[in-house]
Parts: C-alpha cells; sequence; structure tokens
C-alpha cells in the first residue's frame, strides 16, 4: 500500500466531497489545511496521521487520517479511514 495520497482523493475516498472536483476547489480556494498549514495544491500528499481540517456546512471539521484507501466505498467503509477530531464552532 502507498504511504501517501493526493489530499483531494483522499477527501473525496472519505466521501466528505460528492466529487473530487468540488474537494479540488476547497482546496484551490485556501479553505483546507493538513496539519494546521493552509494547502494551496490539490496534490498535496496526505498520509496516515494528518490532521485534516476543511468545510462541513457552515462550520469547520477537523480530522485525523487513520487508513489512506483504495477507492470511494459504501459510507460504512469511508467512516473507517478517519477519526473525527473537533468541529470548528466558526463561521465560514
Amino acid at each position: 500500500m502507498a504511504e501517501s495520497l493526493r489530499l483531494d482523493k483522499w477527501l473525496w475516498f472519505a466521501r466528505f466531497f460528492k466529487t473530487r472536483g468540488l474537494a479540488q476547489k476547497a482546496i484551490e480556494d485556501g479553505l483546507v489545511t493538513v496539519g494546521g498549514r493552509t494547502v494551496g495544491k490539490v496534490a498535496q500528499a496526505v498520509k496516515i496521521g494528518d490532521v485534516v481540517c476543511f468545510p462541513a456546512g457552515r462550520r469547520f471539521r477537523q480530522v485525523r487520517v487513520v487508513v489512506l484507501g483504495t477507492r470511494r466505498g459504501p459510507a460504512a467503509e469511508a467512516q473507517g479511514l478517519y477519526a473525527d477530531e473537533v468541529f470548528v464552532e466558526q463561521p465560514l
């Protein structure tokens, strides 16, 4: 298994975005951070243990990468890719 995965693919595999295009747009708009740093490139690599923060509705969601994944599977499989850290209550 690979040691890292493109951020846009991981967000899509984990079912946080309906399409990779939407994940890419959020990244390009500067709304996604990895390890507390704003990500500017959709091809940014994520690895197990990274903390990813991104918009979820009117709040931000922060999760820890647990598994990289190999496909966009059903919701139950996708939930195994991450561990919830916190919801940030600041509005977008």
